[in-house]
């Protein structure tokens, strides 16, 4: 470690994190029409240099510098006498100088006009901003359920990275507030690499087209196993038939959202509990109430572990409500007793507020009693 990482170190400086997927070589590439006129100038430099050294004696720095001011046809005149020679090898220059600039400016020029460095420099610029992002969700393809799905994740907080094939992504990002965006075909490497899945909690790809969702699950669960991820992710899939669910789920995805039986759900619960349904959608629905329910992971280290639920008195300190366990091998129990046992890397299901929910995690990841609880 030299002294410019140590000084990082003892400052806490952190070097920004580079993007798995360089566009450099991009960049190179579009650069690649402005070689012939850089090359042609430096030719014309090094022919009226020695030209000027020859037919008229000039010094090295004085024939650099009439030839740079008769090149570029700046007009400031000679710099000293010159001979017949000397002006008939200036009009030649000048001839050649001005043939050389006028195609370096049609190059220019036109490749201002595709726009391809403006929009490589601009991807370049959003790549470095998603190597910041930890923990977010890749969403793939842009429709309806996109937009829906993308406000209830900026409303809780959650990073995402919005990918989808079109044209018109960056015309959709600006309408829709996405702050991440990539246009690529979601399912190649090179899409995986832009959007950072490395980092990434999870993918979503909701796209009408049940071989689109297919080619997704496919090649997220391929580049785990390429890359040796220390934990699958979670894997969020939508499909309009139960068959396509079915099918989805057996190829890898943890979830799969039918749209359809969704709705036939909601609108017969609404039919059959009308008051229920308004319950639900007053307390746990709405982004402003009060009341939340989230599912706590207990660890192994936790010192919840092998004891009652009513000795956690999650009630008293963090005003929560347990409603429900997940145990390790996927059995849920639901509303549990007080005197059932808090088995290690089970799921609590509590309902309470932001407040109380956030206060419960922080409880669970102690590996010692709280003190609140020292005595009791």
């Amino acid at each position: 470690m030299n002294l410019i990482e140590k000084i990082r170190a003892f400052l806490h400086w952190e070097t920004p994190p580079k993007p798995q997927y360089d566009l450099l070589p991009d960049i190179y590439s579009h650069l690649k029409p402005f070689r012939l006129p850089l090359i042609f100038t430096a030719i014309i430099m090094f022919l009226g240099t020695i030209g000027y050294m020859v037919i008229d004696d000039f010094s090295l720095i004085d024939a650099i510098y009439q030839t740079g001011i008769t090149f570029t046809t700046v007009g400031f005149g000679e710099i000293a006498p010159i001979s017949d020679a000397g002006r008939l090898f200036t009009i030649t220059l000048i001839i050649t100088g001005f043939a050389v600039f006028s195609m370096a400016v049609g190059i220019l020029v036109n490749e201002i006009n595709r726009g391809n460095i403006y929009k490589t420099i601009k991807e370049r610029d959003m790549l470095y901003k998603i190597a910041r992002l930890k923990k977010h969700f890749v969403i793939c393809y842009h429709n309806d359920y996109t937009i829906e799905v993308t406000k209830e994740l900026r409303r809780s907080h959650i990073p995402f990275v919005v990918i989808d094939p079109r044209e018109e992504i960056e015309a959709w990002a600006k309408q829709h507030k996405y702050p991440y965006f990539l246009r690529e075909e979601p399912h190649t490497e090179v899409a995986m690499l832009k959007g950072h899945l490395s980092s990434a909690s999870g993918v979503i790809t909701l796209s009408p087209l049940i071989a689109d969702n297919i080619a997704i699950i496919a090649s997220v669960r391929l580049f785990e196993k390429e890359h040796q991820l220390p934990r699958p992710y979670n894997l969020i899939s939508s499909a309009e038939t139960m068959s396509d669910v079915e099918k989805l789920k057996k190829l890898g995805a943890d979830t799969v959202v039918s749209p359809t039986k969704l709705t036939a759900q909601r609108i017969t619960s609404m039919a059959a509990r009308p008051d229920m349904e308004n319950l639900l959608e007053e307390f746990l629905y709405r982004s402003d109430t009060p009341l939340d329910m989230e599912e706590i992971f207990v660890p192994k280290y936790s010192w919840m572990v092998l004891n009652r639920l009513k000795e956690t008195h999650l009630r008293e300190i963090a005003n929560v409500s347990v409603v429900g366990v997940t145990r390790k091998d996927g059995k849920f129990v639901a509303m549990p007793k007080g005197d059932d046992l808090v088995t290690s890397e089970s799921k609590l299901l509590v309902v309470g507020t932001e407040k109380g929910i956030k206060m419960t995690k922080e409880l669970v990841k102690q590996r010692k009693k709280p003190q609140e609880l020292r005595y009791v």
